[in-house]
């Protein structure tokens, strides 16, 4: 199997039949192999350094006891570069109902606050509110800022007033990430929790590119957000918060949650 613009010759390591799962818009190529038990993602030249950094966090989380991914194969050719991981068994979390969803909730805050419980120190990954917000800088400052990204009530502001207002609030949101830093999924949405539909329990957790050191609320934020697109109302939105930092351990504080969901749609 081959793309025009990215020749799968010799990144793959066998004859197995290989299925396009997606092509997303930075050119990378995702395949599943028809026995469903292992993925491959293939990239250009001038993407193999982040798939590297993607293939490191995968097997570094790997040597935890945070379920995932493991890695099976790492190969480069003048083309590109190709990582093989094993597949993760289970349905996304996204695609679970209210009921199921609400069932999933105490295995989802549980496997969160095992993985934020990791020694930050024995991670040589990072995602620091620093780096973050550089990334931010620049993709305003490119227009690369998707707006179907963006909190409802910002879709129609400026991505120059929404960073304004970050570099705003910066200085405390710094001095908590210097204190409270954890190792971070990066993107915790529903869909990279996947999750066994007979046991409501996590199988593991995907899309590991952005792991690394951050403010815990990097990854709270985002999950609250995100869950809010299943549960049918605000109410039962506001009790899973309540139950989320109930079980987790934390008050949860609105002005962290809002700074991380403004600060997120600027750094894709």
């Amino acid at each position: 199997m081959s793309s025009p613009s990215l020749p799968l010759t010799g990144l793959l390591s066998d004859d197995s039949v290989w299925k396009p799962v997606t092509v997303g818009e930075s050119g990378a190529i995702v395949l599943r192999d028809v026995s469903r038990e292992r993925f491959a993602k293939a990239v250009s030249v001038a993407d193999s350094s982040t798939l590297e950094a993607e293939r490191d966090r995968i097997d570094w989380l790997s040597g935890t006891a945070i379920p995932g991914p493991r890695v099976l194969d790492w190969r480069t050719t003048e083309h590109g570069a190709c990582l093989v991981t094993s597949a993760v068994a289970g349905v996304s979390a996204d695609r679970l109902d209210p009921a199921q969803l609400a069932q999933a909730w105490p295995s989802i805050t549980d496997t969160l606050h095992r993985l934020h419980s990791i020694p930050a120190s024995t991670c040589p990954h990072t995602r620091t509110l620093g780096e973050m917000m550089a990334l931010a800088r620049a993709t305003v400052a490119e227009d690369r800022v998707h707006p179907e990204f963006l909190p409802q009530h910002l879709i129609d502001t400026p991505a120059t007033v929404i960073l304004k207002s970050l570099e705003h609030d910066l200085p405390p949101r710094q001095e908590q990430e210097d204190a409270d830093a954890v190792v971070c999924h990066g993107d915790l949405c529903l869909p990279n929790i996947l999750i066994d539909p007979d046991t409501s329990l996590v199988t593991g957790l995907i899309d590991l590119g952005r792991l690394g050191y951050a403010d815990p609320y990097a990854d709270i934020a985002l999950l609250l957000a995100n869950a809010r697109e299943t549960w049918p109302d605000e109410d039962t939105a506001r009790r899973a918060d309540q139950d989320f930092a109930s079980s987790y351990g934390t008050a949860l504080d609105p002005e962290r949650l809002d700074f991380y969901l403004r600060l997120d749609p600027l750094t894709w």
